[in-house]
């Protein structure tokens, strides 16, 4: 009789013991049973959501294209550049997945680690670069001027900081002045071999983009400094070439090609001068911060 006591007991012991070790485990051990369902999926990190910007905007109707060719169980959510921006921006504080619709350059990737997920279907198109317009025959009146504007070429991180500064400070030249003081031996290897006389007046047009404004607002000030009449003109896309084209403007520095503004260098291309690229890598797509443990659009997949 006591010996089925001590039995039933010991018994009794080693299953409360067993009960305690698998509440107690971390959930990664032996005891944790295959399969669990509680495993959090990619899109569950993300919330099932993308964070977006406004809705008429070429990278949402790009965004929403995405979803549908990868097949994404996910929404996307309009807001607009600056809600979308805060929602990175409280989620990379506290290193947080999420999944916005981006593109560069922009400020943003100058102040967080970022990184385009990758589109192997190719839905946002590749890359472009930004490059420099002018007139036929502004290198003829302005020779050192033109020499500058070869010369003048930004990298990503540069670019990202002209556009932060402009987003810092209201007064476009007074931002401009400032990131020129900060970004002094950059402007003075542009300016190398120029010999800018100060005479006349040049005409810039451009895009209210924020990279488009940034450059513009950069050159502009270099020009004033060194003497030059600087007037800018904001227009629309279309407008802003053609203003080059016929002359009533010296140049731009906002020409996104081989694709964003094909059909403008295909009906203007014969009548102004392509000095290059003052940007390369300029793109539109998902971002994710550098931490988020996927590569690709293909990984939000479930």
């Amino acid at each position: 009789m006591f010996k089925r006591k001590g039995l039933t007991l010991s018994l009794m012991i080693v299953l409360i013991v067993s009960l305690v070790a698998v509440g107690c485990g971390d959930g990664n051990g032996e005891g944790e049973v295959p399969g669990d369902a509680s495993e959090e999926s990619v899109v569950d990190k993300f919330d099932g959501q993308i964070t977006g910007i406004d809705a008429g905007a070429g990278v949402m109707g790009a965004a929403e294209d995405a979803i549908e060719e990868y097949g994404l169980d996910m929404e996307l959510v309009e807001s607009s550049d600056a809600a979308m921006t805060a929602s990175l921006q409280r989620a990379y504080e506290n290193e947080e997945y999420i999944v916005v619709t981006g593109w560069a350059p922009h400020w943003k990737f100058a102040d967080f680690d970022l990184k385009f997920l990758e589109d192997p279907k190719e839905v946002f198109g590749g890359e472009e670069t930004i490059n420099t317009i002018t007139r036929k025959d502004f290198a003829a009146d302005h020779p050192e001027v033109n020499q500058f504007l070869e010369n003048y070429y930004l990298s990503p991180e540069e670019l990202a900081s002209a556009i932060g500064m402009m987003e810092e400070i209201d007064d476009r030249d007074e931002a401009a002045q400032t990131w020129i003081e900060e970004n002094q031996d950059l402007v003075d290897g542009w300016l190398e071999g120029t010999e800018l006389n100060g005479s006349g007046e040049v005409t810039i047009t451009y895009v209210e983009w924020a990279c488009a404004t940034a450059s513009t607002y950069v050159v502009k000030n270099i020009l004033e400094d060194a003497g030059y009449d600087v007037e800018v003109d904001a227009l629309q896309a279309g407008a802003m070439w053609q203003g080059v084209a016929s002359g009533a403007a010296d140049f731009l520095l906002a020409a996104w090609l081989p694709g964003t503004h094909e059909s403008y260098y295909e009906d203007y291309s014969d009548e102004v001068v392509d000095l290059g690229p003052n940007y390369e890598g300029a793109a539109i797509g998902l971002v994710v911060p550098e931490y988020v443990e996927i590569d690709s659009i293909e990984d939000l997949v479930e």
